[in-house]
């Protein structure tokens, strides 16, 4: 993204990131809490925001970590889809990659995208996980969550985050060695919004193998036509399709949808014409409305048949009701 398109987006994430937007309340029946979650080894307190489904039956859970720049809000239309099909939803917010580095210009937006804050967004990850599994243990009310049902999942800088708990092996050996101690068991499926890795890195078969290959768990890959690089650090359209390419047979999928962008997958409760202070690919605004129609089908029976085992949501994946004829479905 060039300077002025960061600025833009600075002063769009700096009025609204913070508070509900008006599309919130499209959620409707949708309710939830917000918390915030002490990691007392880190003395990090993270912003959780956390749905459960009607009635009181055991659930699955979903977690759901925001891009670069967002908060809990984030991923909130998915969220309230896969609460109305039977999940509870955790949004997680990262302190130091999270709404909060719109007050700090420039140099702040990189500095949230550095190695440090990719590392302190893979422990938020091991220790919500963690956390998860005491309440379970030791909380009444939580006492219906099903810890052998997870699924985890993000967009964009969360998607990364998705790809390192999944089992994500990056080039060189040292990054390969840290990377093994990322990755996490307890997950039994992953939706990546937004997947990508920087080109630099290698994009041949080969290279995306490597580096791709020893995720074995179901992986859902959700990206666009038109979704590229975004503010810093950030991957190509290319590198997002690589993605798919580099994960082995037999649990992958993919979802490309056409005229999508990298703001159709954030799941953020924004006013459609956000357009106009933020810049978007020419048409995506206009397709948002359908194309969040077919991301929320679509991962909620991802979730349903990975997850819990529902053979009707299998059924529907076969052929995706709402795709477009420029629209791609894919599972290997």
């Amino acid at each position: 993204m060039r300077r002025r398109d960061i600025v833009k987006f600075m002063a769009w994430a700096g009025a609204g990131a913070g508070a509900l937007s008006p599309w919130a309340h499209a959620e409707g029946a949708a309710s939830w809490e917000d918390q915030a979650w002490l990691d007392p080894a880190r003395d990090r307190t993270l912003p959780v925001r956390v749905r459960w489904p009607v009635g009181t039956a055991p659930c699955g859970v979903v977690i759901f970590s925001h891009g670069l720049g967002g908060n809990r809000n984030g991923g909130g239309l998915w969220a309230a889809a896969w609460q109305s099909v039977g999940f509870a939803v955790v949004n997680l917010q990262h302190p130091g990659s999270d709404s909060e580095i719109w007050r700090g210009g420039t140099a702040a937006v990189r500095r949230a995208a550095s190695a440090e804050q990719y590392i302190e967004r893979v422990v938020d990850a091991h220790f919500v996980l963690d956390e998860l599994a005491r309440r379970q243990r030791t909380e009444p009310a939580w006492q219906r969550l099903r810890v052998d049902a997870i699924g985890f999942c993000g967009h964009s800088f969360g998607a990364r985050l998705t790809q390192a708990i999944a089992g994500e092996l990056p080039v060189g050996a040292l990054r390969r060695a840290r990377a093994r101690g990322m990755r996490d068991a307890r997950p039994r499926a992953f939706i990546a919004f937004s997947p990508g890795f920087g080109a630099s890195e290698g994009t041949t078969d080969a290279d995306v193998a490597t580096r791709f290959g020893q995720i074995e768990r179901p992986f859902l890959c959700v990206t666009g036509t038109l979704d590229d690089a975004m503010i810093v650090g950030d991957a190509s359209n290319a590198t997002r399709r690589a993605v798919y390419r580099g994960l082995p047979a037999g649990n992958k999928a993919e979802l490309l949808l056409a005229g999508a962008d990298h703001m159709t997958f954030g799941g953020q409760a924004t006013p459609a014409n956000s357009g106009a202070v933020l810049r978007r690919e020419v048409g995506a605004a206009q397709l948002e409305p359908g194309h969040r129609s077919v991301v929320a089908s679509v991962t909620s029976d991802w979730w349903r048949w990975r997850l819990l085992g529902d053979e009707a949501a299998r059924a529907r994946l076969l052929a995706p009701i709402g795709l477009s004829s420029g629209d791609t479905w894919q599972q290997a």
